[in-house]
């Protein structure tokens, strides 16, 4: 019997290409996948703009660009800007609009989580009128922000500042108007749909804040978080703001103040309740307020420094409508005739009974483990009352 040697089986070559084949086929597959995202992406951010310009919110950029190929998706826009138009009762009447610049902004998305969208902006940004010089420059450390939801329908949006500071420019001379520390807004559909009566809630968080201009008890840094409900909107459908606010009074729509805490050194103030809008456009409501240390308030409100200066009427009529700049001054007078020098120790004490007065409007509580009052403050159409007192006047919002 012959030996006999058998050759080894050869297996086909073919086989070894299946996997660089299948992973070419992948790739090539994934890029086009990729290109044809991007390409959406440019047509979506233009059907968007289009529809925000229908309602005064025009949106451009001097450049933008795509790119994060493979496994993310960059949108960048360089010399982004925004006009509004229409977008306040002043602007309304007017029609003057108001136009924000910045250098850039950059949104990024995953390719596999089309769905949450991150924004970077890059600062400064100047805010001015209608051909005029930036009237306002506002600045930041870091600023960014995430949307939920897109690119169906917003569930929920969050954007946070480091470091915000907004300045008043006038010419080379720029005007400390707001600072802070930190800031956070954050917002979420509570209730019905986009579509059909949503519901929002709201957050905002302020670290270390402080508004020049506005009032003085906003001038000091203070620490503030509130907690919002907003009820009354039809849908999201974009609209200008001034029409927007009109949908929510017709509704009967209000703003709920779930929890607001405001402290500022040792005042702390702590408020719940609900604000609608008049017919006339103007904030109307109650809160319930618990203050600690409202003593600090008083001579904020400038009644001391009112009575000093002899109770011009333009104040009297801010902090205590109907009283009458002559019966006051006639009062000090006769109290120096009778005694000579009593109306000026009535006026450099007149910030104790304020006080009192005030206190007398509440009641005793504690509010984290400290004396406080509570008391209403109450809104009717605009104007702002700490009791029988006027301390404000909030503008039209359409």
């Amino acid at each position: 019997m012959s030996d006999m040697t058998l050759a080894p089986r050869r297996r086909p070559l073919w086989r070894l290409f299946i996997m660089p084949v299948l992973l070419l086929i992948a790739a090539a597959a994934w890029s086009a996948f990729w290109f044809f995202a991007a390409s959406e992406v440019e047509v979506r951010a233009d059907a968007w703009r289009a529809q925000e310009a229908k309602s005064g919110r025009v949106y451009d950029c001097a450049r933008r660009s795509v790119a994060g190929f493979p496994f993310r998706l960059e949108v960048r826009c360089d010399g982004a800007s925004v006009s509004l138009v229409s977008q306040t009762a002043v602007q309304a009447a007017t029609q003057t609009p108001i136009t924000a610049k910045l250098g850039e902004i950059l949104v990024v998305a995953q390719i596999y989580d089309p769905k949450l969208l991150i924004a970077e902006f890059t600062a400064p940004a100047t805010i001015s009128g209608s051909g005029q010089q930036a009237s306002m420059l506002v600045n930041w450390s870091k600023a960014r922000s995430s949307v939920v939801g897109l690119p169906a329908i917003p569930q929920r949006a969050s954007i946070v500042f480091d470091d915000p500071a907004i300045d008043r420019v006038n010419g080379s001379a720029q005007t400390p108007l707001a600072r802070a520390k930190h800031v956070e807004l954050h917002g979420r559909l509570a209730e019905g749909s986009p579509s059909d009566r949503p519901a929002i809630e709201t957050v905002l968080q302020i670290a270390q804040g402080s508004v020049q201009e506005l009032h003085p008890l906003l001038a000091a840094p203070f620490d503030a978080d509130v907690r919002t409900t907003l009820s009354g909107l039809k849908d999201f459908s974009p609209k200008p703001w001034p029409e927007r606010f009109r949908e929510i009074q017709a509704a009967g729509g209000h703003v709920e103040i779930v929890q607001s805490r405001i402290q500022q050194g040792d005042l702390i103030a702590v408020a719940a309740g609900t604000l609608g809008l008049s017919a006339s456009g103007r904030l109307d409501g109650e809160l319930q307020m618990t203050v600690a240390g409202i003593e600090k308030v008083i001579p904020a409100l400038g009644i001391e420094k009112m009575l000093e200066e002899g109770v011009p009427q333009a104040t009297l009529d801010r902090v205590a409508p109907g009283v009458k700049t002559q019966d006051v001054n006639n009062l000090f007078g006769a109290l120096d005739r009778a005694i000579p020098g009593l109306g000026r120790v009535v006026k450099q004490n007149a910030n104790v009974g304020v006080t009192a007065g005030i206190n007398a409007l509440g009641k005793e509580a504690v509010l984290e483990g400290k004396k406080a009052r509570a008391f209403p403050l109450r809104f009717v159409d605009g104007a702002v009352y700490l009791g029988p007192i006027k301390v404000g006047q909030t503008p039209p919002l359409y």
